[in-house]
């Protein structure tokens, strides 16, 4: 691993003392207009939290940044032994695929891949071994309930289903964050509920943290904290 990437800290402190996700004085500006002013956030391995606020107050931005698509003006983001900052384009892919999962709206799925296929890209990215591969896909597929849906490409499937596929993807390479931005903003509210319920599951089968970027008050049922942004400043953690 590039040193670049590796957090000092991670060799010296034991992980299960360590947050997985830590945010500390996060600046970020596009031209003079600074949108994130100094955002400190931890999250700890396994942990479900909810991010909340208005539109505009910067939750994309964030979400953004913790990705590694967006590099910070100021601070430091380390995620589980990865620090992001000052690291190449080559390291940050690195990251993204090793170390999170991201949850779209709009699922970005890719139309021409089956079910199956969309949940095995990330661990062909990785070099996982086929036949992990192959067990891990399959254990994912019964545990969103698709199984029989395995042959199916997007344009064939619900927006539920297709959001379920999603979260297979996410977790197929056991990430240490979920990223999920808007989970179940287009969806109705029963198969909102059910994503849900199927995110706070496997969050706590695979003791992934999970972020949970939401509108819905409701939504945060199955978060344990619930942290509040605001004109780019985390106004509660």
């Amino acid at each position: 691993m590039n040193s670049n990437l590796k957090s000092p800290a991670a060799s010296t402190t034991s992980a299960t003392t360590q947050p997985v996700l830590e945010v500390s004085a996060v600046h970020k500006a596009y031209g003079k207009v600074e949108v994130l002013h100094g955002v400190d956030l931890t999250i700890a391995a396994g942990e479900r939290v909810a991010l909340m606020g208005p539109s505009g107050s910067g939750k994309s931005t964030l979400l953004n940044c913790l990705s590694g698509i967006e590099p910070i003006d100021a601070g430091a983001i380390r995620v589980g032994s990865y620090a992001l900052s000052h690291a190449s384009e080559s390291e940050l892919e690195r990251y993204r695929r090793e170390c999170i999962g991201y949850i779209f709206q709009s699922f970005h799925l890719l139309p021409t891949l089956s079910a199956l296929e969309n949940i095995e890209l990330p661990g062909q990215l990785i070099g996982m071994p086929t036949a992990e591969r192959t067990e891990r896909v399959q254990t994912l597929l019964d545990a969103v309930g698709l199984t029989h849906r395995a042959d199916h490409k997007p344009d064939a499937m619900s927006g539920g289903e297709r959001q379920r596929v999603a979260i297979a993807r996410a977790i197929m390479h056991r990430p240490q964050v979920i990223l999920a931005d808007e989970p179940t903003g287009s969806l109705d509210s029963t198969s909102g509920d059910r994503i849900l319920d199927l995110l706070e599951s496997l969050s706590r089968q695979y003791s992934i943290a999970l972020l949970l970027v939401t509108h819905e008050s409701s939504a945060t049922r199955i978060c344990e904290r619930v942290v509040h942004m605001k004109d780019g400043c985390i106004v509660n953690a």
